[in-house]
């Protein structure tokens, strides 16, 4: 338990044995002190007894506390302590061993184990082969039996040198050894104490990193230094440029009698104190399911736990398969019984039963990518409940690999066997294939007569230009993985991937004048290719249109350009008259002073409700380097208090001449994207990796502003009669979890603004924000429990993070996924939340896997949407 001011004193030896238990329940001391201070309240330590008798004054049931426990494997920690009445009050905490009194507490059994983990210098990952794997290292580092300082930190296996190199000064002070050199045997015990696991060793280990002149006490200088070199470890350049700050926070805080020092009894406090992170509210239920014994079981629940979560996708490749299927199968016979079955044979009708494959998916591959089509479709009608639209871009991936297939066993069936057996076919069998291919001196009389042909030379080029876009369009290729020499890197990146795969106008070109000149029939209306592709070419022509008149007819005008850190550039657009959008769609943008034939997609950061469109682009390839560079050269470091490296904005009341002329900019949409369906849920998880996050902001801006209408309506008694109230009845989201990794401190800077609002507005806890910094080592390591420290006191006094520079605070590394999906399937028993992630797909598979386990073996269903870019 903790309180604001000591607990009562105890008297006689008895008491002072009981100390040494952990306390279960007891009085809860009385607040004092008027000093508004960022300081953590002091731990004291009760006995465990029973209820005192009614005599006690401690009585009440006011001062008894109801205490909730956190059990993690074999370990038990305080969770959280409140007032019998209900009112909390305190955060978990630790039992201290005061200065001047008292003996030591048994920290393991308490929530100082939460701190004894804060003060680990090496990670499981890098200590786990002990002393055996640091020994065998130092007889590979070490010259003339002696390891330099420099590769102390190589040797123990700790990444950060300087980091190493501070612990390996405080490890020989400590020893009075002089020099940069030790030998293994002082390395052992350097070993021994840098991987105890004791709370006061690492306590002193830190205690003494920090304490350079060896004094005991720690000066304001001393923080700064332990502050730079922290932040240094954990890429925090914005906590660097602030130590000095940082360092008098700690010393006002730590120091309130100005002494100019601090000594271990503060740090040790500072440090136990700490707040350790809320992972469960209730013990952990086991999800590991019991093995199914009988196979047949087995592979029952595994083939209906795949339909639960893909029927929709089932459906739909089902249909295309038997589709395929018939149309070769029904192409086929009909060759089968025609005469040139008996000189080609069954070579014949698998080429024909592929070009008929082919036909049909070489029109079929143009309907996924139709996107006004789809997103007017999923927006307009009920059939995004059985068609997933979310798909459109995969579905596009596996028709190609039905063009593939098609084509392969057309082309090789043609030229490997069909034409050399015609070529070698007796003038008796060859005679009723006259009309086909000629007579006498017309007859073919080598393979080169039927590659010069019209049906030779097309579908060859056919075949080579689809191979080439085929590759290009690979991942490998398309993000630039593959390392090529010279010239050949321009076949590399999303630029390679564009132009090769805009040669499909050739192509279909190309396929009509083939698909008309067949070589074993005369009548048109046997000739279908037109047949099949007229359809989907000329929806495909109405949606390139309709984008070229649109972004022409509706332009926009720039209000606003921030270049921020991460190489990310944020666009503000005018709002174009008409333009109706959901959170969660993107739009696509085309910058003639970078390519005027290029468009690239942008998930949409502005709220529906917003006067402006605004984007924010990372830049990860040739096209948006080259855009971020173009609005560079107009940009100006901000004034003070704007936020962005670099920044410009458009002035309503300025003239023409002091207004930055920027370039043009056409944008297209907006589109259809999975997280536009987070309003069909009433409880929403949103989890963005990186730039992944863009399309959450906007979903994030969106809830906040249906809420405030919500709030409105019930304030002045609205009815549903008009728009806007009807729109917000038909808003479900009441609860949100938002999860935002990412890699670098600067990242923050992007969305300030919104996380801000949202902590300032969000009065009833709607939306829960969750920001990580991976960069900083985890809760629970020597490097970043400064940082840890830092944070929780200047989150407590300003309010602000010191990581993110936000309102909402940062936590370290990444977060445990699992323990993430199982606090909301406790919070939201029996209800139905929709997963929204947005990012790299490393993540993808892990999120898609715990929604289908929590789903299956708790009451609460998680929907997993994804869109990775």
């Amino acid at each position: 338990m903790s309180s604001s001011s000591a607990a009562s004193p105890i008297d006689g030896g008895r008491e002072r044995e009981r100390e040494r238990i952990i306390p279960h329940s007891g009085p809860l001391a009385k607040k004092s002190g008027a000093r508004k201070s960022a300081r953590f309240a002091e731990s004291v330590s009760a006995p465990l007894t029973s209820a005192p008798p009614r005599s006690s004054p401690h009585s009440d049931d006011d001062d008894y506390v109801e205490i909730t426990l956190d059990v993690r494997d074999d370990s038990v920690a305080v969770h959280s302590v409140k007032p019998a009445g209900g009112n909390h009050a305190s955060s978990a905490s630790a039992s201290v061993n005061r200065r001047g009194g008292g003996r030591a507490l048994d920290r393991s059994k308490s929530a100082a184990s939460h701190a004894l983990k804060g003060l680990k210098f090496i990670s499981k990952a890098e200590g786990a082969k002990g002393w055996e794997a640091v020994e065998e290292r130092f007889d590979k580092l070490a010259q003339n039996g002696l390891l330099h300082r420099s590769k102390f930190g190589q040797c123990i296996g700790m990444k950060e040198p300087e980091f190493a190199g501070e612990l390996f000064d405080a490890l020989a002070r400590r020893r009075n050894i002089s020099g940069d050199t030790i030998s293994k045997a002082e390395l052992l015990e350097f070993w021994d104490q840098i991987s105890d696991t004791s709370f006061d060793g690492r306590l002193q280990t830190f205690f003494d990193m920090v304490d350079k002149d060896a004094d005991g006490r720690i000066t304001e200088e001393e923080v700064k230094e332990i502050i730079t070199l922290s932040a240094s470890a954990n890429k925090l350049s914005k906590i660097q440029e602030q130590a000095e700050e940082y360092a008098r926070l700690i010393m006002e805080e730590l120091d309130p009698g100005n002494l100019g020092y601090i000594d271990l009894y503060n740090l040790e406090t500072l440090l136990l104190q700490a707040p350790s992170q809320n992972l469960s509210q209730m013990l952990s239920q086991s999800l590991r399911p019991t093995p199914e014994p009988n196979p047949l079981r087995r592979w029952y629940r595994r083939a209906q736990y795949f339909l639960e979560d893909n029927w929709r996708r089932v459906w739909v490749m089902l249909l295309w398969l038997s589709i395929c299927a018939g149309l070769f199968t029904w192409k086929f016979i009909q060759y089968r019984r025609r005469y040139v079955f008996h000189v080609m044979g069954y070579c014949v009708c698998v080429a024909k039963g592929g070009a008929e494959t082919l036909k049909f998916n070489m029109a079929l591959i143009l309907l996924p990518v139709c996107r006004n089509t789809i997103t007017w479709i999923r927006n307009r009608t009920a059939m995004a409940r059985v068609v997933p639209f979310d798909d459109n871009l995969n579905f596009h991936k596996v028709v190609a690999v039905g063009i593939t297939v098609g084509a392969a066993l057309h082309i090789i069936c043609h030229l490997a066997c069909d034409f050399p057996r015609l070529l070698h076919a007796s003038d008796a069998a060859y005679a009723p294939l006259g009309q086909y291919f000629g007579y006498g001196d017309d007859r073919p009389n080598n393979y080169w007569w039927f590659v010069k042909g019209t049906e030779g030379w097309t579908g060859l080029t056919m075949l080579v230009l689809m191979a080439v876009a085929f590759t290009l369009a690979t991942p490998w290729f398309r993000r630039g993985r593959v390392r090529l020499p010279g010239p050949l890197k321009r076949l590399t990146g999303f630029n390679a991937f564009w132009y090769s795969h805009h040669c499909f106008v050739v192509v279909y070109a190309l396929l009509l004048v083939h698909g008309y000149y067949l070589y074993l029939q005369h009548k048109w209306y046997k000739k279908t290719t037109w047949m099949y592709l007229a359809v989907p070419m000329v929806v495909y022509a109405g949606e390139r249109l309709t984008r070229a008149l649109r972004s022409s007819v509706r332009p926009v005008k720039i209000l606003k350009v921030a270049v921020y850190p991460g190489n990310v550039l944020s666009l503000h657009f005018s709002k174009p008259q008409g333009f109706r959008y959901r959170s969660g769609q993107y739009i696509f943008v085309n910058c003639a002073a970078v390519s005027p034939f290029q468009w690239h997609p942008f998930s949409i950061t502005s709220a529906p409700q917003d006067d402006y469109v605004s984007v924010h682009i990372r830049t990860l390839g040739d096209w948006t380097r080259e855009l971020k560079n173009v609005f560079s050269r107009v940009c100006r470091p901000p004034t003070e208090g704007k936020s962005g490296l670099l920044r410009a904005e458009y002035d309503r009341d300025g003239s023409a001449t002091t207004n930055p002329s920027f370039p043009k900019v056409l944008i297209d949409g907006p589109y259809g994207a999975p997280a536009q369906d987070y309003k069909q849920y009433d409880v929403v998880l949103l989890v963005g990796l990186g730039i992944g996050a863009t399309p959450m902001i906007s979903i994030i801006k969106d809830i906040i502003n249906n809420m405030r209408t919500l709030d409105g309506d019930l304030e002045t008694g609205v009815s549903g009669a008009d728009g806007s109230s009807s729109a917000s009845a038909a808003f479900r989201t009441r609860r949100a979890y938002f999860y935002w990794v990412t890699r670098e401190q600067g990242s923050f800077e992007w969305f300030r603004g919104v996380m801000d609002e949202v902590a300032e507005t969000d009065k009833k806890g709607v939306i829960e924000l969750h920001n990580y910094c991976t960069s900083v080592y985890e809760e629970g390591d020597a490097r970043s429990a400064l940082i840890a420290m830092l944070q929780s006191l200047n989150h407590a006094k300003h309010g602000v993070d010191v990581v993110s520079g936000t309102r909402v605070k940062t936590h370290f590394a990444r977060p445990n996924w699992r323990n993430v999906y199982k606090r909301i399937a406790l919070n939201h028993r029996d209800q139905r939340v929709g997963v929204f992630y947005c990012g790299a797909p490393v993540l993808t598979k892990e999120l898609r896997e715990l929604a289908q386990d929590f789903s299956r073996k708790t009451n609460t269903k998680f929907d997993f949407h994804k869109e990775n870019f």
